[in-house]
């Protein structure tokens, strides 16, 4: 009884560390501390990871010397030791009393450590495996008992849940390290001072993300190219600078005539091509000379104008392509870097222009010196000179009083002539008279920082200026002052020292200097101990706008959503764009949590009201997402992370909406990235999806006349679910289009298996997705699956919604038509809901409306919806077409539905959506004649 009460405690005891206890290894320890205490005859416990070559490596294990070799140098290879492949293959424990008499170890291992006895029990939870446990002896057997072998198991299975659930948290750390990736480009980017640096911060982001180091850039400007030529290159990549320049030069490559170059920078669209000698594109001999096998260019875009392109480069096998998740963070880091190198484009310009003059003043000023010396009794030269001259220059005498000045000095001084000015002391000029006085016996260049000299008016202004000596003999008898007017250089700097920290679409605080403010507020907050809060924003549907109307008018929408929320909130607030359609406000001071919440709620009225951009008038929500210090975290990045996901919170309750964190919306964010999972292994094992069959009907002869296809999912843990429940989380993630096309396949299957038992006027329907009709390849996709499944084409029916085919017309029609040439009928689903002329009908080639259910539900008691249901069965009977109404549930529906021309019904009025086999029994036996 005592070693019971001995194991349990153990096992609660790993179990509170597998909650608590973030180190995997530290778990993993005690399971191998409790298991050799638990089996004292044991001479070694091992636990191995598995390794991408499928052999297993040693993890942690006592004792941690065997034979002279650490633990992780012992590599257990299923294919010689068919012992742990037997327990990697059936997931099953084995004992062997006598290795003497079984030949499935390792015998190399068994000769070395001279193994009596040995056991292996796999890792796995849940049909997944972990890894290998090993216990052995190398001297008395260890003689397992049964109740032994059962207390292995059970801290072994401790072991699976500590490693399923660091794998899990691995996991989930990967998507909020993405958004914290993109924070940290943004902020090394800010430090940036020079146009490679603020490259090689790219570059190394995008090596990063995409796991590839060949990353080179080419630019449009001439001026960035001569900075940045030949260095415009990973200092990762396999090759050498000198390599990359010396190949560019043997193939005599321009950038500004590759096809591939010139539609990025055209189109500022990024391209992927996985192999560049299948695009006709490419040009072959670069490719060859290179080394190419692949090439992903994604083009620099600020402001709208094109500043040249990134080109990543795959130098080993053809064919590699980049997730679409790592695609999109490549391409906002990209995003992200291009104003910052455009800003300092800006800037090197301006410094080249400085330079330039700077180097032709002091040219200038080493002439004038000589001239000075040579031309001292010649006053009608020195007036010619100084008064030609676009610089103020003024002399000044050993007493230090003005001597002379020349028209240009004279007018940037604010004086009418020289005569106002000479005799005047240096001291109403300079602003510092200690730095002219240090620097009297010496020539110096004080462009290093600023100076400001004194107008007439007393008003200062910025200088840049040198001082040189007057000589004659070798002697030093005055100073001549050249100087010039900087005010439109600071000016420049001082703008773009403003959008260095402001939003240039919206004009309120960007990521840097936001964080700054909450940082300055956090300290404020703790010495105060005083609440504070952040307002995570995201606009609904932004994307719709942005894809209707183009990101122009995006940007202008965004630009009155900023206005309108500066009004919105408190005085003291902070509005900052985060980038795309995010907007998050500071709090910096709060009473309570209603503080937040009365915002919150006036963020959302001034939402009511339509937002007017030209001519358009255009409708926006918005979801709010709140979090609280010190509640909710005492730190930027927490507090930014629990608004985040309390704002996805909001979105997913419809919407318009505020919500405050708490941990239990974190923990459903992970059953939500854990439901994501198991519909990814799900369209992998195809073995837990289902279609069900909703009949439809001919009320006028009660008439099969076809079905509807509808998916349910057997979840192994949750049971049968809706698509309600995971078609969202499908279309979000894009798992949708292979969730489709099994959808299609599998609803012809069946359809054809009921064609060749006989019945053969019916039509199976089934949904498309708009992710999925926006497929290049959709027709094709159909059509091989008629082909393999052999269904005639009259018998699939494809349902589009109307919101889908009024958006991309061009395209809509081109793939309709292509649909019907294979012989597949359309019809168009939800009809009546969409926000578009019903003009547009006549120009597709559609077979069938389908009057959408909200029409149907009170059909008989809403003079509106009858209005509408009554013009729709008009219509589809004006433009020859077929009419169907779904969701008819009560017999007054159908009536009204057959009086005024709809005879197709479909929904509970006949039945559920049924099983195949149900569906089979209850309809096609009963109510259609085998033809």
């Amino acid at each position: 009884m005592a070693e019971e009460q001995t194991r349990y405690s153990r096992l609660a005891q790993i179990t509170q560390l597998i909650n608590t206890e973030h180190d995997l290894r530290d778990v993993l320890e005690h399971v191998v501390t409790a298991i050799s205490e638990e089996i004292m005859r044991c001479d070694s416990v091992g636990i191995y990871l598995p390794r991408e070559d499928g052999t297993y490596q040693g993890y942690v294990g006592k004792p941690a010397l065997i034979n002279g070799m650490t633990l992780d140098m012992h590599i257990v290879d299923p294919e010689y030791d068919l012992l742990a492949k037997e327990v990697i293959e059936t997931r099953k424990t084995i004992y062997i009393p006598d290795t003497s008499k079984d030949d499935r170890p390792d015998q190399r291992a068994i000769q070395a450590f001279k193994i009596n006895s040995l056991l292996v029990a796999p890792i796995s939870y849940e049909d997944e495996l972990y890894g290998l446990v090993f216990l052995f002896d190398y001297g008395t057997p260890m003689n397992l008992t049964e109740s032994e072998i059962e207390s292995v198991k059970a801290y072994v299975n401790m072991a699976a849940v500590a490693i399923r659930n660091a794998n899990n948290l691995t996991r989930k750390e990967k998507l909020i390290s993405e958004k914290q990736l993109l924070l940290n480009v943004t902020r090394d980017l800010s430090l940036c001072s020079s146009l490679q640096e603020a490259l090689d911060k790219c570059f190394y982001y995008l090596g990063e993300v995409l796991d590839n180091p060949n990353i080179g850039a080419h630019f449009i400007d001439p001026i960035a190219e001569h900075k940045l030529k030949p260095a415009s290159l990973s200092k990762e990549s396999e090759w050498t600078e000198e390599d990359w320049k010396e190949t560019h030069q043997k193939a005599q490559f321009n950038h500004r005539e590759d096809p591939i170059f010139q539609e990025v920078t055209h189109t500022k669209t990024s391209i992927l091509i996985p192999d560049v000698f299948e695009d006709p594109r490419t040009n072959k001999e670069i490719c060859e000379r290179f080394g190419m096998k692949g090439l992903y260019m994604i083009p620099l875009v600020s402001l709208g104008e094109v500043l040249g392109a990134i080109a990543v480069v795959n130098l080993k096998e053809p064919g590699h392509v980049y997730t679409d998740s790592a695609c999109q963070l490549a391409e906002s880091i990209v995003d992200t870097t291009a104003p910052v190198l455009f800003n300092l484009l800006y800037m090197e310009k301006q410094e080249m222009i400085i330079q330039d003059r700077t180097s032709e003043l002091i040219q200038k000023n080493d002439e004038l010196e000589e001239a000075i010396s040579e031309l001292t009794q010649i006053s009608r030269d020195k007036d010619l000179i100084l008064n030609s001259a676009g610089e103020g220059i003024f002399g000044i005498d050993l007493d230090g009083h003005i001597t002379f000045a020349n028209p240009s000095a004279t007018q940037l001084l604010g004086y009418e002539n020289e005569k106002e000015i000479i005799g005047a002391p240096y001291s109403q000029i300079f602003d510092d008279q200690q730095t002219f006085l240090e620097h009297y016996e010496q020539k110096v260049d004080h462009t290093d920082k600023d100076h400001f000299f004194y107008k007439k008016s007393g008003e200062n202004f910025p200088v840049e200026y040198v001082i040189t000596p007057k000589l004659e003999n070798n002697l030093t008898i005055g100073y001549v002052v050249t100087f010039k007017d900087v005010t439109s250089r600071k000016q420049m700097e001082e703008k773009i020292k403003y959008h260095a920290y402001y939003d240039s679409v919206t004009n309120v605080p960007n990521r840097v200097l936001f964080q700054d403010r909450l940082n300055q507020a956090l300290q404020y907050a703790e010495l105060t101990d005083k609440p504070l809060a952040i307002l995570f924003l995201d606009l609904d549907r932004f994307k719709k706008i942005n894809d209707t109307f183009g990101h122009s008018f995006g940007d202008k929408v965004l630009l009155n959503v900023a206005e309108r929320l500066q009004k919105a909130v408190p005085n003291g607030a902070t509005v900052s764009r985060q980038g795309g359609d995010e907007f998050i406000i500071l709090l910096p001071t709060i009473d309570r949590e209603e503080g937040a919440v009365k915002c919150a709620k006036r963020i959302l009225e001034a939402f009511n009201d339509s937002f007017v951009i030209g001519d358009q008038e255009i409708s926006i929500k918005t979801s709010i997402g709140i979090s609280l210090f010190p509640e909710n975290g005492d730190t930027v990045e927490t507090l930014i992370k629990h608004a985040d996901v309390a704002m996805y919170k909001a979105k997913d309750l419809s919407g318009n909406q505020y919500q405050l964190f708490s941990p239990e919306i974190e923990s459903r964010t992970f059953e939500q990235i854990q439901l994501e999972n198991d519909l990814f292994k799900a369209l992998q094992r195809n073995d837990e999806f289902e279609l069900y069959y909703q009949p439809k009907f001919d009320v006028r002869t009660e008439k099969l006349i076809g079905m509807e296809s509808l998916i349910r999912w057997n979840h192994p843990q949750l049971g049968t679910l809706p698509p309600g429940h995971f078609i969202p989380l499908a279309e979000e993630t894009g798992l949708i289009t292979n969730l489709g096309e099994w959808v299609i396949r599998a609803a012809c299957q069946q359809m054809n298996k009921w064609v060749s038992s006989g019945y053969t006027d019916l039509t199976v329907s089934a949904n498309l997705s708009p992710q999925q009709f926006n497929q290049q390849n959709l027709v094709l996709t159909v059509a091989d699956i008629l082909e393999e499944t052999g269904l005639p084409a009259k018998h699939l029916e494809l349902e589009l919604t109307e919101n889908l085919i009024i958006h991309n017309t061009n395209h809509t029609l081109k793939t309709i038509g292509r649909l019907k040439e294979l012989g597949v009928q359309i019809s168009i689903d939800d009809f009546g809901t969409g926000y578009s002329s019903l003009g547009y009908l006549k120009d597709f080639p559609v077979d069938t409306l389908k009057i959408d259910k909200s029409f149907i539900n009170d059909v008989t008691t809403n003079r509106n919806n009858a209005a509408i249901t009554k013009t729709i069965i008009t219509l589809a009977d004006s433009l020859q077409l077929n009419v169907i109404a779904e969701g008819v549930e009560r017999a007054d529906q159908a009536a009204f539905l057959a009086e005024h021309g709809c005879h197709w019904i479909q929904g509970f009025y006949y039945s559920h959506p049924l099983q195949a086999e149900t569906f089979e029994d209850h309809f096609l036996k009963s109510f259609i004649k085998r033809g």
